[in-house]
C-alpha cells in the first residue's frame, strides 16, 4: 500500500490515511455564523475519502476576521452551528478539525474576489485593526493598525481559550492555532511587523512570548487527548532565510515543550517584497528541516496536488501528513483518484457506497 493510505495515529485520534484537507476560507458566512454553502461543503468533502478535514480559519474575535464573510466562533450560537459540520466530517469517515485565528493588520479586508484589499476608510463594513505595531503591510493592505497595549493582548489570548473550549464543545477533535500568513500570531514573531520596545518585541524570546503563552494558555483547556496543532511561516524569502528559519526551529521546539503535537509549515508572509520561488512541493525542504530538527510531526501544503508527489512527501519523510487544498476543490473525490493513480486495487473503501458502487464497477470494466 502506498504511504499516503496507511493510517496515522497522534494522541487518541487515528486518521484513516495521510491525506488532509487544510483550512480553506469561503468568505461566505454572515456576522461570523456558517450557513447551507459551509454544511454541503464541507461534508462533501469528506465524503471524499480525506483522514481530516479541518475548518476554514475561524475568527476568535470580530476584529480577528479576514474579512466580513468570515467564519467566527467568539459566540455560542456560533459554536452550536459548527454542531452539525462536526458530526458531518465524522459521520464521511473524516476527523473534524477547526483553525481558529486572529487576522491582525490584515484584517478589515475585502473578500479576494472583491478587491483582497483593505476596506476603505469611512465605509460601515470596515473596522479598526490591531496588531503587534503600528505598521501597516502595504500594497493593498495599507491600513495602519492601533498597537496593542498589554490589556489587548491578554484579552486576545483569552479570546483564544474561549474559541479553543467552544471548538471542543462542538465535536472537534483537532485544533490548529493560526500563527500564520502575516496574521496576528506571524506579526509577534516578525520583525517586519514587530517593532515593540516591550517583553513582546526585540528579542527572539519576546517575538516568540505572545505565540507560547498563547499556546499555553489553550492547552489547558483543549483535552490533552487531542491533537493540538499550529499551522506556523518558517520562513519568509525575504533575504534573510537562514536566520529565520533557524529562529523558527528554535521555536518550534519551544512549542514542542509546551505541549504542541504537530506543525503544519508555511512561509510567513509578512511582507509583500518577499520573493517566493513557487514551484510544487517548494516548502517540503523547509518542512523536512523542521521534523528532523524540532524532532516534531509536520504537514505542508502549497502545490502538494498530485498523487505522486504527495505519496513520495510521506515516504521520503519529509512530512507525516499531506494538506492537499485546491485540488479538492477541483475534485472533491481526489483521495480515490489518487489510490487509483498510485496502483491500488480497490480504494472504493474511500466513498460512500452510492459513488463507490457505480466507480468501482465502470472504472474497471474501462480500464
Amino acid at each position: 500500500m502506498s504511504s499516503l493510505f496507511t493510517p496515522f495515529k497522534l494522541k487518541d485520534v487515528t486518521l484513516r490515511n495521510r491525506v488532509a484537507v487544510p483550512p480553506m476560507c469561503q468568505y461566505s458566512a454572515e456576522d461570523g455564523l456558517i450557513n447551507d454553502w459551509h454544511r454541503v461543503h464541507l461534508a462533501g468533502i469528506a465524503r471524499g475519502g480525506a483522514g481530516l478535514v479541518i475548518v476554514e480559519a475561524t475568527a476568535v474575535s470580530p476584529e480577528g476576521r479576514i474579512t466580513p464573510g468570515c467564519t467566527g466562533i467568539w459566540n455560542d450560537e456560533q459554536a452550536q452551528a459548527f454542531e452539525t459540520v462536526a458530526a458531518s466530517i465524522k459521520a464521511a469517515g473524516a476527523v473534524p478539525g477547526i483553525q481558529i485565528a486572529h487576522a491582525g493588520r490584515k484584517a478589515s479586508a475585502n473578500r479576494p474576489w472583491e478587491g483582497d484589499d483593505h476596506i476603505p476608510e469611512g465605509d460601515p463594513r470596515g473596522w479598526q485593526t490591531i496588531a503587534p505595531s503600528a505598521v501597516a503591510f502595504g500594497a493593498g493592505l495599507p491600513k495602519v493598525p492601533r498597537a496593542m497595549t498589554l490589556d489587548d493582548i491578554a484579552r486576545v489570548r483569552q479570546d483564544f481559550v474561549a474559541a479553543a473550549r467552544r471548538a471542543r464543545d462542538a465535536g472537534f477533535e483537532w485544533l490548529e492555532l493560526h500563527f500564520a500568513h502575516g496574521y496576528l500570531g506571524q506579526s509577534f514573531f516578525s520583525p517586519h511587523s514587530n517593532q515593540r520596545g516591550d517583553q513582546y518585541g526585540g528579542s527572539l524570546e519576546n517575538r516568540s512570548r505572545f505565540l507560547l503563552e498563547t499556546l499555553a494558555a489553550v492547552r489547558k483547556v483543549w483535552p490533552e487527548n487531542l491533537p493540538l496543532t499550529a499551522r506556523f511561516g518558517v520562513i519568509e524569502f525575504d533575504g534573510r532565510d537562514e536566520e529565520t528559519l533557524a529562529e523558527s526551529i528554535e521555536l518550534v521546539r519551544n512549542f514542542k515543550r509546551e505541549g504542541l503535537d504537530m506543525l503544519s509549515v508555511t512561509m510567513g508572509f509578512s511582507t509583500p517584497a518577499a520573493n517566493i520561488p513557487w514551484a510544487p512541493g517548494l516548502l517540503l525542504p523547509y518542512a523536512e528541516r523542521v521534523r528532523r530538527e524540532a524532532d516534531l510531526p509536520v504537514s505542508s501544503a502549497w502545490g502538494i496536488d498530485t498523487p505522486a508527489l504527495a505519496d513520495g512527501a510521506v515516504r521520503n519523510g519529509q512530512l507525516d501528513l499531506v494538506m492537499v487544498g485546491r485540488a479538492h476543490l477541483a475534485n472533491p473525490h481526489w483521495p480515490y483518484h489518487a489510490a487509483r493513480e498510485l496502483g491500488i486495487d480497490r480504494p472504493s473503501w474511500t466513498l460512500p457506497a452510492p459513488y463507490a458502487h457505480w466507480l468501482e464497477r465502470y472504472s474497471v470494466k474501462q480500464d
